[in-house]
């Protein structure tokens, strides 16, 4: 005989628990929560400043606003996923986090991932590192003509920028043309071997997305919109993101 599910009642006001249950997916229940643990075994950051994913979707389902809301964990989370792919009421943990990040107020966020995201808004490279579309074709260019005359296998190679047409649109991790700018070429090869049709884009090349770790819904968008308008202008089929 099934057993009804027992319910946790909250005696106050909870707007983050209210927010909780309105992300449920269908068939989701915080209540038949069977505190399996299986969540905390793939995740990346349990352990970290004492919390795990198991015990914050608790805090969560016990409406504990100002303990969630406070705790630094969330900002350890790499909303990697791993932790819905095991859970058996397929909770989403990760837009739990999200949500507690957004509830945060803007300037009281990472600084780290603060100043990224407002740096990747300061031009269209949407680059975390702060580089032009005019610093990036220039690095491109150098690094690709140094390698062509370095190694003669590769003296064909290209590193096209706004080609229009290309099968894939291709980004790329804003630190490496910054201070790794070597580390652009084994990607560039691989390309070159397999006779990729390929293209960056001078608009919406950086690859990584601090707007989203900020839980900066209107910046994300921005970041995320830049890039994409930039491929379909120029027909590419393809958007292949390396991060």
């Amino acid at each position: 005989m099934a057993q009804e599910a027992i319910r946790i009642r909250r005696d106050r006001q909870s707007p983050f628990m209210d927010k909780v249950e309105e992300m449920l997916p269908e068939g989701g229940n915080l209540n038949l929560c069977l505190t399996c643990g299986a969540c905390v075994s793939g995740c990346p950051a349990s352990g970290l400043e004492g919390m795990d994913p198991r015990k914050f979707l608790r805090m969560a389902a016990l409406g504990m606003d100002e303990e969630i809301l406070s705790t630094n964990w969330v900002w350890m989370c790499s909303a990697c996923q791993r932790c819905i792919y095991v859970c058996p009421m397929k909770i989403d943990i990760p837009q739990l986090v999200y949500h507690a990040r957004a509830s945060w107020p803007r300037e009281s966020r990472p600084k780290g991932i603060l100043g990224s995201c407002d740096m990747a808004l300061k031009n269209d490279s949407c680059s975390a590192m702060g580089a032009s579309p005019e610093d990036f074709e220039f690095v491109v260019n150098d690094v690709l003509e140094e390698y062509r005359e370095a190694q003669p296998e590769f003296a064909e190679m290209t590193a096209p920028i706004d080609k229009e047409g290309a099968e894939f649109f291709l980004n790329q991790n804003s630190r490496e043309p910054v201070t790794e700018p070597d580390e652009l070429i084994p990607l560039w090869k691989i390309l070159h071997i397999v006779g990729a049709d390929w293209t960056y884009g001078s608009k919406g090349w950086a690859g990584e997305n601090y707007c989203m770790f900020l839980a900066d819904d209107e910046s994300w968008k921005q970041v995320t919109q830049t890039a994409a308008a930039q491929a379909d202008a120029l027909g590419c089929k393809v958007f292949l993101n390396t991060e």
